[in-house]
């Protein structure tokens, strides 16, 4: 669990600006140097009202988090006629529009694994917690559907979703959710027959 943070206006400086600096440049790349420099804060304001950089990454990752899961609701759980199949290709829908605002540099989540391969990392939590929804979202999705194989289904939809945001921010395949939503509504149909 993390660490209890008052968010005083200077705490709330210092999130809002790891935001942008720790998805453009990377985690590692970014010290507490420039982060106070960034937030017009102190590093001794820094260290106590976080605690450590690691603490400042996982709220960083949390607030992200956040806000993607409440981008994903609000466009999959939007009131109006969606049958559960629209439903789960609106995972993709909501995925395109955030990558178009949000990710020019990918996954966030993916970004930061590839930087903090230790398990115990604090804000390994915060990763997984984020895989592990969109996961058992498409889980909850595809239960809606009726479809024959749900989990072995769910687990596929999650793999082309993942797999639509790396290949995405290679830039080589600048359609991929596109073809992701379109390889998932195959599968989906195959699964309803």
């Amino acid at each position: 669990m993390s660490r209890q943070v008052t968010l005083t206006p200077a705490a709330e400086r210092v999130l809002e600006v790891v935001e942008t600096l720790f998805y453009d440049n990377g985690i590692h790349a970014v010290g507490v140097d420039m982060i106070a420099a960034e937030a017009g804060v102190t590093k001794k304001t820094l260290y106590d009202r976080f605690g450590s950089k690691d603490a400042i990454v996982r709220l960083y990752l949390e607030r992200r988090d956040a806000r993607w899961r409440e981008h994903v609701t609000s466009i999959v759980e939007k009131p109006g006629r969606f049958g559960a199949k629209r439903r789960v290709l609106l995972m993709f829908d909501a995925l395109e529009s955030w990558m178009a605002a949000e990710n020019p540099r990918g996954c966030a989540f993916v970004n930061a694994l590839a930087e903090l391969p230790d398990p115990q990392h604090p804000a390994r939590e915060a990763i997984d917690d984020e895989k592990q929804w969109v996961l058992d979202y498409f889980r909850a999705l595809v239960r809606e559907t009726g479809a024959r194989n749900q989990r072995k289904l769910a687990a596929s939809l999650f793999l082309l979703y993942d797999g639509a945001i790396v290949s995405a921010s290679y830039g080589m395949l600048p359609d991929a959710v596109a073809t992701a939503r379109d390889a998932a509504a195959q599968l989906l149909d195959s699964a309803l027959d």
